[in-house]
């Protein structure tokens, strides 16, 4: 399944390389919500708000509103969820805060991943409404905007997390907006590391990858070659 991106930025739909260099910006909003309404989930990302420099709240329910939408950026406690949910979100997406230490009792359990948060969210918002963002740079967890790097892998995290969500996101930061290809090989090995639904970002550019990727179970989200006519939308 194909999954559309929608990354917003200073109040635009934008497309960033590896999540620095802005490529593209378009504030025509009725227009990829008209070509997006035929898809059955749309990923929508507040950039600003997961780098902590403001927020698009009021920009995301327009698309809520009319798109079925899973929302991240930003998200920190399980009260930001539900505001999401509340705002027509049909799942809403954690990552940085599930990597950013635990309290002292729950280090006994993992030095890194906050199992005590996840747990938390399962109870407080449900499972089902629940995607876990698990993103790496050079083989290894990215957080805070891609900006930092933890000691885990991310087959260690998927494998970890995976009883309190419905979904994991694992985004390929190395080929992430570079419509160079998605490592087919490493959404193999996270396949086997879950039977959560997975779905990969990063690179993908053609639609036959993203029936390649199908065929092994696994769901495309795209941007770049989308937004830039690569990829019929």
């Amino acid at each position: 399944m194909l999954i559309p991106s929608i990354d917003l930025m200073g109040g635009r739909i934008v497309q960033l390389v590896q999540g620095q260099t802005l490529k593209l910006a378009f504030d025509d909003f009725d227009i990829w919500i008209d070509r997006f309404a035929k898809y059955p989930l749309v990923q929508l990302i507040d950039l600003d708000a997961a780098m902590r420099q403001g927020s698009n709240t009021g920009l995301i329910e327009q698309f809520t509103r009319k798109l079925t939408c899973q929302v991240g950026g930003g998200l920190r406690t399980p009260e930001d969820g539900q505001r999401m949910l509340d705002r027509g979100a049909s799942r809403v997406i954690y990552g940085s805060t599930l990597f950013g230490g635990s309290s002292e009792p729950d280090r006994k359990r993992h030095p890194i991943l906050n199992l005590a948060f996840a747990e938390t969210l399962r109870k407080t918002l449900g499972e089902e409404k629940l995607v876990f963002s698990v993103d790496t740079k050079a083989g290894r967890v990215a957080v805070k905007g891609w900006k930092e790097q933890v000691d885990l892998t991310p087959e260690e995290a998927v494998t970890w997390l995976e009883n309190d969500c419905a979904a994991f996101l694992y985004t390929h930061v190395d080929t992430e907006g570079t419509m160079t290809g998605f490592p087919t090989e490493a959404a193999a090995i996270l396949r086997a590391c879950t039977a959560k639904q997975l779905i990969v970002a990063g690179g993908i550019r053609s639609q036959q990858e993203v029936d390649d990727l199908d065929s092994m179970g696994v769901d495309a989200v795209a941007g770049m070659a989308v937004y830039s006519g690569l990829m019929e939308a």
